[in-house]
């Protein structure tokens, strides 16, 4: 019965090519998407799982309130003697606890040859806590003090086709380290993805003596992570509510005050949140950060898929009569409803069969691309039972999903009347067919506006004012101790280069703030219960010149001053925490005795999330804790000839340091990175959405047409002309998206305007974007009618009313 069902199924799509190819068309292409999608969510669910211990891992995150705004942050900065403690009093919570230093760029050096390579100095029992697959070595390869582990494309890029193993290398020139083994490159969607090569914990304290010697008692240095791995019966409920009393235990009696009034305590954050709820609201609770995305994702390969399906309904409704008779027959020779239905879903399931072999094929061709759009490395998993299962439910789910209203329509004609010829669909039998369109128009163009006004977020907050010329400027890691007293030579020898307007050093990079703190700080008029907190940049004369800060009051810094050492600079933001309306010659008073009078007012440099008001900083002069170079080159400047012409003085006046620049506005541009490819994803999901909606349109204005072959002869006898044809067979469908349309405007603004509020700078949403959504609507419903209506239109009234 079952292979009779799909001969007829076989017989009737080669009687019927076009419609079937739309079908298969469209259901191909909603199934491709639909594996794309779940690919690509698997990818991010899957995020840090590459680490056999991931549910017991976390990095030790702080989260305290903000006395003067009542918000609660949650940050992931630790202090040195955290460590200390929770290693020696918490080990019946804490398998394994392991410091480590902020993931930078270093460079590398072996025989003379430097190379930049993203690191992290860390305790040795990393290795294991992280379960890297070590290719040579094991796991006690960091246990040694001058040991340093390297990924498998470090140790190529290095040291090519020699054993690394043994091999001596200085990490920015400064402290020397052995390569004690080689680890297989982490996959993409992994925290530690771009982390190239781990270096112990005791050759960075060996290289600051002074520093750790200091850092290892005091309660103030907020420099390092923290990462543990909770024992096997404890939970983060539990570790966390042991860890909630560790400064009120353990920290200095002199802080304690203050740290009760900010509930700051620390917190175990589990690694498997860490890339989909990388964000915290104001409360410091973990908030839908990525997640969001990957919920709109899943939604949106739901509703392509159901787009598809759409088609299939009303294009099989809609040749209804063609099959009547087919039906008629069958049930007077003994067939009942229920076969008739198996035999339209046997159908619709071989349709969906077809349509998965063609969505494969997509899938196969276009994944490479995708993964460049999306900056993953998926791969189709051919040999996984799971994935094959996972097809072989889409493909029966949407072949029932497809079929089942066109099974229990068809097999529900009466055959007395098909028989007789004296049946007709009746005058509220398109309903559902046009409900059915005017839901698929209202997707495909909530979709369109939801990525308009996702791409024009981006450009607003691209061209918010940013306080300074990001043209022409790059900046580059003093990531060598040879800069050390060479800036007025290195400035000189740029300046007489004639390439260079002007050459600037600071603690942190122009495209972030890597100092907060102000706790101790005071002045005239400070609410006594407040807490400062600033961002803090220390940098040389001629920053204000180099970035091209601009000034609202006072002056920047300048040698013909030497009070200047003892000056500093602030901006608008700074001002308004504050409280002062006129700034210029108030003074910084910090705790230690010092103070500090403020000689300039700057507008807001944009330096951090371009999404976020800009936080309240200060500027002071230090030329011993800087650790950027930014260069200021000439606008009538060749790049590349000014490039090249920098990089030879770098050689000559710091020969051993490596040339490795990059341009602010390329950083500038690296911070909507994310938010691009999502916005990119969903533009492309939108176009396959619209392209799926206008192949069922295309099919139904082909079948109207068909139907009205003969009114179309009698009006064009009566003297109809082209466009009067046109304009009758087309009013229906546009009156059709423009219904859609009064559905998906008010959503579309509702939903985004929710997803709108994330960001603290936003756009308001323009009635435009919803006019231009519209008209590319109504414009795209006339494109994709008008070839069937003008089509039918121009055919020969003689053969549209010849009789059979």
């Amino acid at each position: 019965m079952y292979k009779n069902y799909l001969k007829i199924a076989w017989r009737n799509l080669k009687r019927n090519k076009g419609y079937a190819a739309i079908n298969i068309g469209g259901l191909a292409l909603g199934m491709a998407v639909v594996i794309v999608i779940g690919l690509w969510v698997i990818d991010e669910f899957t995020f840090n799982t590459y680490h056999k211990e991931h549910d017991k891992l976390a990095q030790v995150y702080n989260r305290g309130k903000n006395l003067d705004t009542g918000e609660i942050g949650s940050f992931p900065s630790t202090l040195y003697t955290m460590g200390t403690v929770i290693k020696e009093n918490y080990s019946d919570y804490f398998s394994q606890v392991i410091r480590a230093t902020w993931v930078g760029n270093y460079v590398l050096t072996n025989e003379g040859e430097s190379y930049t390579q993203t690191g992290q100095f860390i305790e040795s029992e990393a290795l294991e806590m992280l379960s890297l697959e070590m290719v040579q070595g094991s796991y006690s390869s960091l246990d040694e003090m001058n040991a340093v582990v390297l990924s498998e494309t470090a140790a190529a890029a290095i040291f090519g086709k020699e054993d690394p193993l043994g091999k001596s290398i200085k990490i920015n020139n400064q402290m020397d380290a052995v390569v004690n083994g080689v680890y297989k490159e982490l996959p993409k969607n992994n925290s530690f993805a771009y982390v190239k090569f781990f270096a112990n914990w005791e050759l960075t304290e060996a290289n600051e003596p002074e520093r750790f010697e200091r850092i290892k008692t005091v309660w103030d240095d907020w420099s390092f992570q923290l990462y543990v791995q909770l024992q096997p019966e404890i939970d983060f409920e539990t570790a966390n509510a042991a860890l909630r009393d560790l400064y009120a235990s353990y920290g200095p009696s002199d802080s304690a005050e203050g740290y009760e009034k900010r509930g700051l305590h620390p917190f175990a954050y589990p690694m498997d949140k860490w890339h989909l709820y990388s964000e915290f609201d104001a409360q410091g609770k973990p908030t839908e950060g990525r997640i969001t995305f990957v919920w709109l994702f899943i939604a949106i390969g739901g509703f392509v898929l159901l787009l598809a399906c759409i088609n299939f309904m009303n294009l099989s409704t809609a040749r209804s009569q063609k099959r009547s008779k087919e039906v008629g027959i069958r049930k007077t020779v003994g067939s009942n409803k229920k076969q008739l239905i198996f035999q339209f879903l046997s159908e619709s399931i071989l349709i969906s069969g077809i349509a998965l072999l063609f969505a494969l094929l997509l899938v196969l061709i276009s994944i490479p691309w995708f993964n460049e759009l999306a900056g993953k490395n998926m791969q189709i998993p051919w040999s996984s039972l799971v994935f094959w299962s996972s097809l072989i439910a889409i493909t029966l789910v949407t072949g029932l999903l497809a079929g089942s209203y066109p099974a229990l329509y068809l097999s529900s004609f009466s055959p007395i009347k098909v028989l007789k010829g004296t049946f007709k669909a009746g005058p509220y039998s398109a309903v559902p067919r046009k409900v059915l369109v005017v839901f698929q128009f209202s997707v495909s163009i909530m979709l369109a506006v939801g990525t308009v006004i996702v791409f024009n977020q981006i450009e607003f907050s691209k061209d918010r004012p940013i306080g300074y010329d990001r043209n022409n400027l790059i900046s580059i890691q003093m990531n060598n101790p040879e800069y050390n007293g060479k800036y007025d030579l290195l400035r000189s020898e740029l300046l007489n280069s004639g390439a260079v307007e002007d050459m600037t050093q600071s603690s942190s990079p122009l495209m972030g703030v890597y100092s907060n703190g102000g706790g101790s700080i005071s002045w005239v008029g400070k609410d006594p219960e407040m807490s400062p907190d600033f961002g803090i940049l220390r940098v040389t004369h001629d920053y204000g010149n180099t970035v091209g800060w601009q000034f609202l009051e006072g002056r920047d810094f300048s040698r013909d001053f030497a009070s200047d050492s003892s000056a500093v600079i602030i901006n608008e933001a700074a001002a308004k925490y504050m409280g002062l309306e006129n700034p210029i010659g108030s003074f910084f008073n910090f705790g230690n005795g010092d103070r500090a009078e403020i000689i300039g007012l700057t507008k807001n440099m944009v330096m951090q999330s371009p999404y976020q008001p800009v936080k309240q900083a200060f500027f002071y002069l230090d030329y011993d804790r800087v650790d950027y170079i930014n260069i200021k080159i000439k606008a009538n400047a060749i790049t590349s000839e000014a490039i090249a012409t920098i990089e030879s003085i770098f050689a000559k006046v710091v020969p051993s340091a490596k040339f490795d620049y990059s341009f602010i506005d390329e950083d500038f541009a690296q911070k909507f990175e994310s938010e691009e490819r999502l916005g990119n994803l969903a533009g492309v999901f939108t176009i396959l959405a619209i392209l799926i909606s206008c192949l069922g349109l295309f099919g139904l204005a082909s079948f109207v047409a068909e139907q009205r072959t003969k009114e179309i002869g009698v009006r064009k006898v009566l003297g109809a002309s082209v466009l009067n044809l046109w304009q009758m067979l087309s009013k229906d469908f546009v009156i059709l998206v423009l219904i859609s349309c009064l559905f998906a405007v008010p959503i579309a603004f509702y939903f985004m305007s929710q997803w709108l509020q994330n960001y603290e700078y936003r756009m308001e949403i323009s009635a435009w974007t919803f006019v231009w959504a519209v008209t590319g609507a109504m414009l795209i419903t006339l494109l994709t009618v008008s070839f069937q209506a003008i089509k039918a239109a121009n055919v020969n009234p003689v053969k549209s009313l010849r009789t059979e």
